[in-house]
């Protein structure tokens, strides 16, 4: 069916959801329904009507219009608003008769006092059904009867185009009461003449006046409401055109062709067989996708700067801490994988210091090494020769010694078995001599399928054999993803809440499927550029890294670890959290132990971020030696001292931006 029933929140007379709209086929229904674009654009149809509404543009859509909705715009917000006509009856008894417009057609026109306070009221009702506070229901009511006031008081369809009616209540009534009798009788025989007695009025002055009221003469705007009526029709019955034209009113079928493709430019027939589908098949041209309305909160936070009961803001979300009971171990995904990409790029020294540098800061346990043993290594594979030149591969093997890495050796590209079981045995023959039992804690990762045929206790153990495909162990694909702190926040999150892989790379290699328009960042996976700046997700293993071992306490944004009487707190915020607002902590320490030295250690996009300062830079293409030396000194969390002494009772305010993290570490006071 083309008519829509809606269903209203819980305790409120009103439907509020923030959707991505690529297509809505005609429909129609009993509610009112405004729609305000927060971002990009959308085409909205109304009758015969095509308007192009914009970003913080409105546009109102009233009771049984038939509309539908498209866009190109793939990453439009649009707050639709469906309020129930039932509720507002009981105020405005004749709702279910006035029509409200918006303007969209002119540009700039909803730059206007009355359309800005009309963005007020929709974000107020926005904010009311996210955040429910205490009597939310009773203050939604509230706003919708001041909503209602400011529509009939500024878009009553009257106004749009006789704005000489606002002010003149005789006179707009007047032609409501017309406009009305049309709309309830328009399949009944209606004569101006009849219209004209019942108002007192001469016939000649009112077709003069209902010409300059509604822009039509008495007689199109009738068949205009025939018209609009008969599309209902034509989607939702089986009714032929004739017994549709003879149900709307007019007294022959030529008649309605003619009005029907004056309006529409088509036939009623034509637009049937163009329009009319079965519901399996409306169903499937709905293109639309539901967002969180906290991100259109975000979006429309502008407009309630005055709102008092917007105060998500100043909300802080306590977290109760008694720092003598510990929950026991924690239980974090531990910080074990670094892929250090392909072996020749540890023979290059500035390399090999970002990895030392890596170790010492974070202090990973295994790192992925690619084609350690291949031709570019100097190992000449299938060659009759029973030397082979284990030089470079020693050195970077005395390297992940020296580093405290546990090497993991992905031979991916070996196919004969033969070949690399021969080869497997020289190789372990030769490092055994050094390395001895310390070689059963290495790691090898072959191609799918090979592993498990190449076990034998002369060559490798087979719980030594990993079978994973290294490029799938990827976090996420937005642009420029692994760059900015959304990082930051997706590594702890997986860590200790979602349990996933992450396995990111010690620094960024440019490769050929590498889209590079600077030298500095181009999305590729390294915690550190190729130029040794550190980027934020460095900070995310960095933070997880000073966790203790004995867990206090943990939960949504948080989590507080203890180990040898220091305390590590790690706030973060949440990857769903689509405000740009700051979220506020409450900590409330009891039964403190000691006295600490409090170190904090915050970084955003504007607090230690090396993606956050390059952008504000201007985003430039290269650097100068001296520009990156400074990019490296100031790529650290913003960090600030304080203290806290050995109490009941202490308390701490932290706020966190949006995609931000802070670690605390108290240091006990000896």
């Amino acid at each position: 069916m083309r008519k829509e029933f809606v269903e209203y929140m819980t305790n409120v007379p009103i439907s509020v959801s923030l959707v991505n709209i690529l297509g809505y086929p005609l429909h129609w229904h009993d509610s009112i329904e405004i729609l305000f674009v927060l971002k990009g654009s959308i085409n909205v149809t109304i009758e015969n009507e095509t308007y192009i509404v914009e970003e913080k543009e409105i546009e109102i859509i009233n009771i049984n219009e038939v509309h539908s909705i498209r866009s190109s715009d793939k990453d439009n917000r649009v707050l639709v608003f469906e309020i129930d006509p039932k509720f507002l009856k009981k105020y405005y008894n004749d709702i279910e008769n006035v029509f409200f417009y918006t303007n969209s057609s002119e540009e700039g026109i909803q730059e206007k006092e009355e359309y800005y306070v009309l963005r007020n009221y929709l974000s107020q009702l926005l904010c009311e059904v996210t955040e429910k506070h205490d009597d939310y229901d009773d203050v939604v009511r509230e706003s919708l009867l001041e909503l209602l006031y400011h529509l009939l008081n500024h878009f009553h369809y009257l106004f749009y185009d006789e704005e000489s009616l606002k002010g003149d209540d005789v006179q707009l009534e007047r032609y409501h009461r017309i406009a009305k009798y049309i709309s309830n009788n328009y399949m009944e025989k209606v004569s101006l003449q009849d219209i004209a007695r019942n108002e007192f009025l001469s016939t000649q002055y009112l077709s003069y006046k209902i010409k300059n009221t509604f822009g039509y003469t008495f007689n199109d705007f009738l068949n205009f409401v025939r018209v609009m009526e008969s599309t209902k029709l034509l989607l939702d019955t089986e009714m032929n055109i004739s017994e549709i034209s003879e149900e709307v009113g007019f007294s022959h079928v030529r008649y309605y062709n003619k009005h029907f493709k004056k309006h529409y430019k088509v036939t009623p027939m034509q637009y049937r067989k163009k329009y009319k589908v079965d519901d399996d098949k409306l169903e499937k041209m709905k293109q639309f996708t539901y967002f969180d309305l906290r991100e259109g909160l975000d979006m429309a936070s502008q407009y309630l700067e005055d709102y008092s009961r917007f105060n998500i803001e100043d909300r802080i979300e306590t977290i109760d801490v008694d720092l003598s009971i510990s929950e026991g171990d924690i239980d974090i995904n531990s910080i074990d994988i670094i892929d250090l990409g392909d072996a020749m790029n540890l023979l290059i020294e500035d390399n090999m210091l970002i990895v030392v540098d890596i170790q010492k800061n974070i202090g990973f346990k295994y790192g992925i090494i690619s084609n350690l043993i291949s031709e570019e290594m100097g190992v000449y594979i299938g060659k009759n020769s029973d030397f082979i030149n284990w030089r470079s591969i020693e050195k970077i093997l005395d390297y992940f010694h020296k580093v405290d890495l546990i090497p993991i050796i992905t031979i991916l590209d070996i196919e004969e078995q033969d070949i690399l079981k021969n080869l497997l045995l020289k190789f372990t023959d030769y490092f055994y001599n050094k390395y001895g039992n310390k070689m059963s804690e290495w790691r090898y990762a072959f191609n799918e399928g090979m592993g498990i045929s190449l076990v034998a206790d002369e060559i490798i153990l087979e719980e030594q054999i990993i079978n994973f495909d290294i490029k799938s162990k990827q976090a996420f694909e937005p642009d420029n993803a692994y760059d900015t702190c959304n990082i930051v926040t997706h590594i702890i999150q997986n860590c200790i809440s979602v349990r996933e892989d992450i396995i990111l790379k010690a620094f960024d290699t440019p490769h050929k499927e590498t889209k590079q328009d600077n030298e500095l960042f181009f999305g590729d996976l390294g915690i550190v550029t190729q130029n040794g700046i550190r980027k934020p997700s460095y900070y995310g293993y960095y933070f997880l890294s000073k966790l203790g071992k004995n867990l206090i306490k943990q939960g949504e944004g948080f989590i507080i670890t203890e180990e040898n009487e220091n305390i590590q707190i790690l706030l973060y915020d949440v990857n769903d959290n689509k405000s740009n607002l700051k979220r506020k902590f409450s900590l409330n320490f009891m039964n403190i132990p000691n006295n600490y030295r409090i170190a904090k250690y915050e970084i955003s996009e504007n607090k230690g971020s090396s993606y956050g300062y390059w952008i504000a830079m201007g985003r430039p293409k290269r650097l100068g030696d001296d520009e990156i030396e400074l990019l490296k000194r100031i790529s650290f969390p913003e960090t600030t001292f304080s203290s806290i002494k050995k109490s009941t009772f202490s308390n701490k305010i932290i706020s966190i931006n949006r995609n931000g993290t802070v670690l605390l570490e108290f240091k006990k006071v000896h």
